[in-house]
């Protein structure tokens, strides 16, 4: 069963089951690229690395009637100075699921060996040459877009493209994630785009399943709009759709009103 509601621009989803929820948002998200390519010839996407999008890139692939070839692909964070085979690296999880299984007419991946403000350069240069047309994203524990932790969040952010220092609670979700074994492995930095950067696309599709994002889901939906609580400036979008599962919906409707 699936319950929908606007809060502000917003517009939310919530279906039964995590598999629901993920094909629910790909069904959505593929006519949105199809009927994008009716009046461009090309479209930029901007793709999230993490589990919790694990489901929602594999229906995704399986939407019919994508023409892949007129995509080009990027994503949205990145760790500094990790190997660049290190499976926990962004870019080689979406190597994984999606960009090396549909072909894609570029993959412009953050490469985070190199020099950090020199990629952020780089990064910013090709955003700027291709912009945004869609995201996909999902929200962290402490409500995080891409890697703008609250403590680093800017709403009117001057940058695309910045280093950031990660707040723990960023990094501890890395190691409830399964990604890391130990705090102590995970990073400390990223270079990550910026509020504004994923706010510029046309369309956003935010994918957010699971019990451990459920206070995230409720303070997106119900928190001021304020840099405290990142993910609140979804509400400002004029086409943004959160996709959420009973778990981390359950907040939200424990709190609805009566």
């Amino acid at each position: 069963m699936k319950k929908e509601f606007c809060i502000d621009l917003l517009h939310v989803s919530t279906c039964d089951t995590r598999m629901e929820m993920a094909e629910h948002a790909a069904l959505k998200a593929g006519k949105a690229i199809i009927s994008m390519l009716q009046s461009k010839s090309n479209l930029n996407i901007i793709f999230a690395a993490a589990p919790s999008q694990d489901e929602f890139l594999n229906a995704l692939i399986c939407q019919p009637g994508i023409d892949w070839e007129k995509i080009n692909a990027f994503h949205m964070d990145e760790y500094i100075g990790l190997p660049g085979d290190a499976p926990q690296a962004f870019g080689n999880y979406l190597n994984r699921r999606i960009f090396k299984k549909v072909p894609f007419g570029s993959v412009n991946l953050i490469n985070g060996q190199q020099p950090p403000e020199k990629e952020c350069s780089r990064y910013t240069r090709l955003l700027q040459e291709y912009p945004a047309d869609i995201v996909f994203m999902g929200i962290g524990e402490n409500g995080h877009i891409a890697f703008n932790d609250p403590h680093v969040a800017l709403f009117q952010d001057p940058e695309l493209v910045k280093i950031v220092d990660l707040d723990p609670v960023s990094r501890i979700q890395q190691v409830h994630d399964g990604c890391f074994n130990d705090l102590d492995l995970v990073p400390r930095q990223a270079l990550t785009l910026t509020i504004p950067a994923l706010l510029s696309a046309k369309q956003i599709f935010c994918v957010v399943p699971g019990k451990t994002k459920a206070k995230a889901a409720l303070n997106t939906v119900h928190k001021p709009i304020i840099e405290e609580y990142p993910s609140t400036i979804l509400r400002k979008h004029p086409s943004a759709e959160l996709f959420l599962d009973a778990d981390s919906a359950k907040l939200i409707d424990e709190n609805a009103p009566l």
